[in-house]
């Protein structure tokens, strides 16, 4: 017996060998092929141009050139380099991620170069996200600079429990700023931290610096981009120029702390002296395959289903990213097929049409399962293109609240794009409100309900969400009604996200609709909170009125509505303000407050207009004393008549909900 057993050896050690080298080939292969360069998002800053024959070009293309030659850092993951000199002058860094090898850095590196001349075909600044890689470059110094604004924030969409989002939120900070410990002693400043998820999952944590900032400015980029990181999602992660934190729930990079797996054993070959014999030994032979082939092929299937699981995980992403070419089919949770639309809605039939906005027409639909959902269907020429539906989109479906209007799907197929929101079945605010014949249906306990409904879904934008979110469009027919007459604010294609410590911000594009635009805005382009304030202010004064800011043009030497509240206040009559059909029936007390909160939000100065927390605080308590107002901010228009960007109109057809979109403009962070 002795003498088979050590026969045997060889033969086992042969067919073990073998198929472990199969095996090891396999995941060489799939290993090869998932490091190919996957990107996630890029920025392309419109502040300054070149032209294909310019200096600033062929400096470009020699950068560009340098950072992707074979001569270039990859076994370190980062390099830099200058080229030119000003005003043609071009910096250029790339960064591949802590834990990719050599060859997976250079790959990436030289994929972006050629990217960017597709993405970026002419801005003088640029930069490039992918998963192992980023690439920047720039007219300006970027080289040891910190940089926290241009990114964006990105999150996994998967579906959990509430008790699966109760542990991810103990472990999201923890796992992180463990992490950036790690990351600051590091050379790559790169971090990775593994903690226990359940009793099967892992949790997953990755920071990383660019390796040219001080610790200091390190640090300080990872605690802005782990303090801002949602902690109520499966996972998620912020990227920016200078840094990037991430968390998930299956491993995303290479566990680099775990020790590798041994090498294969070599394959050996069966001693001269012990040739195949028949009987027991080509017994034993069958009884290795037949122990060996089940094991190769299940450790196969799990292999692949473990592959599947994760691309699916990653592919839940909804961000501005998942929008690029072809990856908008990878929102899977709200992507939904255009038969589908087209179904619920009975092919666009003109009967189903519920309104007309500024960017297309609306329908009513009902989904399959009898979902009632109102579709908005973009015109090809209304002007929005992607930005603008990926703005919408991306913004809205991060949004929960009683007050804001829901986003159940989108649609975008070819050059159709639909977004298919929650029916609202008694159609917008300004249906009622400036409709002599139904304008009694608003009582004054309503409008008041309106009022702090309104109040309540800007302080969650302004506040209580995870963004920071300017609306910049509040007018009456963006208010939503529902059954029970709770507002629901809609439209959010011009919103803008706010970093953290950011208060206002300036454009050259002022879009939205005068009247309900504050100075500061209209006319030098800044916006902040308070640009909402303001706008919120105009509508509380169209409310108690039921008119319409822009229809009091020379009504007793009054431009609009504003300034003719502004007189009544300043000469003690506000009482005379209020909507005739409500006047008999109103809680004066409330009334006169509200128009004192409507002129507060509507001072010249900015500073001096009250935040959405006090307002709502203003409404709910009698007892909180309330400041004099100032002089309003007034911006008259140069003639009289409906401003091209308004895109109320009179004639529409109003019989379900409506969701009137003005211009759009994106900005991630």
């Amino acid at each position: 017996m002795r003498r088979n057993t050590d026969q045997e050896s060889p033969i086992m050690s042969y067919y073990s060998s073998f198929f472990f080298l199969f095996l090891f080939s396999f995941l060489t292969s799939f290993r090869v092929s998932a490091q190919d360069p996957t990107y996630v998002y890029h920025t392309c800053q419109n502040t300054a141009n070149y032209t294909s024959n310019s200096t600033y070009n062929n400096n470009l293309k020699t950068l560009l050139a340098s950072l992707s030659s074979r001569n270039a850092s990859y076994s370190t993951g980062f390099q830099n380099a200058t080229v030119g000199q000003a005003p043609d002058r071009v910096t250029g860094l790339f960064n591949c991620r802590g834990d990719v090898s050599t060859e997976v850095c250079r790959r990436c590196v030289s994929f972006a170069v050629n990217d960017t001349l597709t993405r970026c075909p002419n801005q003088k600044e640029a930069t490039l996200y992918y998963d192992e890689c980023v690439l920047r470059y720039s007219n300006q110094n970027i080289l040891s600079t910190l940089i926290t604004t241009g990114g964006v924030i990105l999150v996994n969409t998967r579906n959990v429990t509430s008790n699966q989002l109760d542990l991810l939120s103990d472990l999201v900070l923890p796992t992180l700023n463990q992490a950036a410990t790690v990351a600051l002693n590091s050379s790559k400043k790169f971090g990775t931290r593994k903690n226990n998820f359940t009793a099967l999952q892992s949790f997953y944590g990755l920071v990383q610096c660019t390796p040219d900032l001080t610790r200091q400015d390190c640090s300080r980029c990872l605690q802005l981009v782990i303090n801002q990181i949602p902690t109520d999602r499966i996972g998620a992660r912020i990227i920016n120029p200078s840094c990037t934190s991430r968390y998930e729930i299956y491993a995303f990079y290479t566990e680099s702390a775990v020790p590798p797996p041994p090498p294969p054993p070599s394959i050996s070959t069966p001693p001269v002296s012990a040739p195949p014999r028949s009987g027991k030994d080509g017994n034993s032979k069958v009884l290795v395959i037949a122990i060996v082939v089940p094991i190769i092929v299940a450790v196969l299937l799990f292999i692949a289903g473990y592959c599947f699981l994760t691309r699916r995980a990653r592919k839940s992403y909804y961000t501005p990213s998942a929008f690029a070419g072809d990856d908008i089919t990878t929102a899977d949770s709200l992507q939904l097929d255009y038969r589908t639309i087209q179904t619920a809605t009975d092919d666009f039939v003109e009967s189903n049409k519920i309104g007309q906005g500024g960017f297309g027409e609306v329908y009513k639909g009902t989904l399959s399962d009898g979902t009632e959902v109102a579709v908005k269907r973009l015109s090809k020429s209304s002007g929005q293109g992607e930005v603008e539906f990926k703005n919408e989109v991306v913004l809205v479906a991060k949004l929960q609240h009683r007050n804001l209007v829901r986003l159940l799907g989108f649609c975008l197929d070819g050059e159709e794009r639909v977004l298919v929101y929650e029916y609202v079945p008694n159609k917008s605010l300004d249906y009622f409100l400036f409709d002599p014949a139904k304008k009694g249906q608003l009582d004054w306990t309503r409008r008041y309900k309106i009022i702090g409904g309104v109040a309540r879904g800007i302080l969650y934008l302004h506040q209580d969400s995870r963004l920071t979110i300017i609306h910049r469009d509040l007018k009456a027919s963006n208010i939503l009604l529902d059954a029970d007459m709770n507002p629901k604010i809609a439209d959010f294609g011009m919103a803008r996200i706010f970093g953290l410590d950011q208060t206002e911000e300036n454009t050259s594009r002022i879009v939205g609709t005068y009247g309900y635009m504050s100075p500061e805005y209209a006319m030098h382009g800044q916006y902040s909170m308070k640009s909402d304030v303001y706008s919120f202010g105009v509508l509380v004064l169209e409310i108690i009125s039921g008119k319409k800011n822009s229809s009091f043009y020379q009504t007793d030497g009054a431009h609009d509505l504003v300034s003719y509240a502004w007189g009544l206040w300043s000469n003690g009559r506000p009482l005379e303000l209020v909507d005739p059909a409500i006047v008999e029936n109103c809680q004066r007390n409330e009334v006169v407050r509200c128009v004192h909160i409507g002129l507060l939000c509507v001072q010249e100065d900015p500073a001096e207009r009250p935040t959405l927390s006090t307002i709502v605080l203003m409404l709910t308590s009698n007892t909180v004393t309330l400041p004099v107002p100032r002089q309003p901010g007034l911006f008259f228009q140069s003639r009289i008549g409906k401003d091209p960007l308004d895109t109320d109109t009179t004639s529409k057809s109003l019989l379900g909900s409506v969701d009137d979109a003005s211009i759009t403009d994106i900005h991630p962070r």
